[in-house]
């Protein structure tokens, strides 16, 4: 078997056992994305001959008794994460050249667990789309039909791993980022819950709602990576002085769900929502079932206000966090007499379309006299967001839900409409809102060939219960085995 086939835990255990080396697991890598990589545009940056030097010393580690939890093993990181030595754009021309003097804490837990940055991945501009269409350095591919989008922001990554380029990647997921792409591109993809993961490094859209996620081919995977990477960082305010959740997940034999009790949000089944999603999705519940989990319908009544509270309080916070981006302090500059001309040219033609259009969002909502009628309201209403998972999280353990009301859909399809794409993440931005923890994993095809995923959301700071599910469920089914076709099988 080629080596950037194995998954992340079989990569592991091969190293472990000496059957491997990280030189050969880099280099099969390298390889896989010199060969696949035009057709699926996941890179903005690869490390290229660093990445084996780094391997080489990876293996001597290993020979000389170092047992870092992920040594030897390449990842991918969103181009929102800063890595020291790296270009970092977020997408955007306003950065395009940026090589940050720091690497983001979450990149650099990783590292110190012994993993080796392949390189940094596509994302909507600033991480703001659902689609990796907004890049200003071209659109990535989904690997399972090329003429389909990966979802987004985050991509880049979840494309990485859907096309064996590396076995795990960092995402950021905002209102969607992480859980959209992984279930359009079929892979697994962990939201944390607010304040488990730094963000220290991870350039700010929506500084309330931003957090740091991982994508692997099974929640095992996901479960390894985000074992390294979360816990307190006294560098980031928000991070909550929690021990780092360790994770380990039952190998031996096939765990059941005995006790679980799983909420299904009848606000969740909407009219619009593909039938095929629909179909894989209660299926998957029935799963659940199956295994041993107790299933009871539920209700979010304010989830259809999430979808407007999301777009007045995300575009809010980015006008603000995005006014350091001016052509002084970062990146290049437009040519000009003065400075505010030079401030007005820069973001002008440096700025996408659609970052513009939040900017002017996010200002108008902020502006005097409407401040109080929109901003101040959306907070209000995201409270009794919040407030409806508490509840419902007094009777249940987990939810289930459909991550997306289609399957991915083709590039160009909502490019002249904006609401059309924003509706994409109807049913993400609730647990952004809320600050829960959210999980993507694979859970069908449909007519078509496209992945579906189930979505699974829990109480604060229960990643190892989503996990957990997650994997009982992949232990029982093999929707997360599958290659996708294109030549990259």
């Amino acid at each position: 078997m080629n080596p950037s086939e194995l998954s992340l835990t079989e990569a592991l255990r091969q190293m472990q056992k000496g059957e491997l080396s990280s030189r050969e697991l880099v280099q099969a890598s390298l390889e896989r994305i010199a060969a696949y990589e035009p057709q699926i545009h996941a890179f903005l940056h690869l490390a290229g001959p660093s990445a084996l030097e780094q391997a080489d010393q990876a293996d001597a580690r290993r020979r000389a008794g170092d047992a870092s939890p992920l040594l030897g093993l390449p990842i991918a990181v969103k181009d929102v994460l800063t890595v020291e030595g790296m270009p970092c754009t977020c997408g955007s021309k306003i950065l395009e050249g940026y090589l940050p003097p720091f690497t983001a804490t979450a990149v650099k837990r990783l590292q110190q667990a012994g993993a080796i940055v392949l390189g940094k991945t596509n994302t909507d501009e600033f991480a703001m789309g659902s689609s990796t269409e907004n890049s200003a350095y071209g659109v990535t591919h989904n690997p399972w039909d090329t003429s389909r989008v990966p979802g987004g922001s985050s991509g880049g990554s979840a494309a990485a791993v859907a096309a064996r380029f590396v076995p795990a990647a960092l995402g950021s997921d905002t209102g969607g980022s992480v859980r959209q792409p992984a279930s359009f591109c079929g892979v697994t993809g962990l939201k944390p819950t607010y304040g488990r993961a730094s963000r220290y490094g991870l350039v700010a859209y929506g500084s309330s709602l931003d957090v740091v996620g991982a994508f692997g081919r099974s929640a095992a995977d996901v479960a390894a990576v985000f074992s390294a990477y979360n816990g307190y960082d006294p560098l980031d305010a928000s991070s909550q002085n929690l021990a780092a959740a360790q994770i380990a997940l039952q190998t031996e034999s096939k765990p059941r769900l005995d006790g679980v009790k799983v909420g299904v949000p009848r606000e969740y089944f909407i009219a619009g929502i593909q039938p095929e999603v629909e179909k894989a999705v209660r299926a998957s519940i029935q799963t659940l079932q199956s295994l041993g989990a107790e299933l009871r319908e539920v209700s979010l009544p304010h989830t259809e206000f999430a979808l407007p509270v999301y777009y007045l309080i995300a575009p809010a916070e980015a006008s603000a966090n995005l006014a350091r981006f001016d052509g002084i302090r970062y990146g290049p500059r437009a040519e000009a007499e003065s400075m505010w001309e030079v401030f007005y040219r820069t973001r002008g033609e440096k700025f996408g379309e659609e970052v513009k259009r939040r900017i002017m969002l996010g200002t108008y909502a902020l502006s005097a006299g409407y401040y109080d009628a929109y901003y101040g309201q959306a907070q209000k209403v995201r409270a009794l967001i919040r407030r409806d998972f508490e509840q419902v999280f007094e009777e249940v353990d987990l939810i289930a839900s459909p991550v997306a009301p289609t399957t991915a859909f083709g590039i160009g399809a909502h490019g002249d409409d904006p609401l059309a794409m924003y509706l994409e993440d109807v049913f993400t931005l609730p647990a952004n809102l809320a600050g829960v923890p959210g999980i993507s994993l694979p859970c069908g095809f449909d007519s078509d060939g496209l992945p579906i995923g189930l979505q699974l959301m829990g109480r604060r700071f229960a990643e190892a219960d989503l996990l957990r599910a997650a994997h009982a469920f992949q232990q029982t089914t093999d929707f997360h085995l599958p290659v996708p076709g294109l030549g990259l099988g």
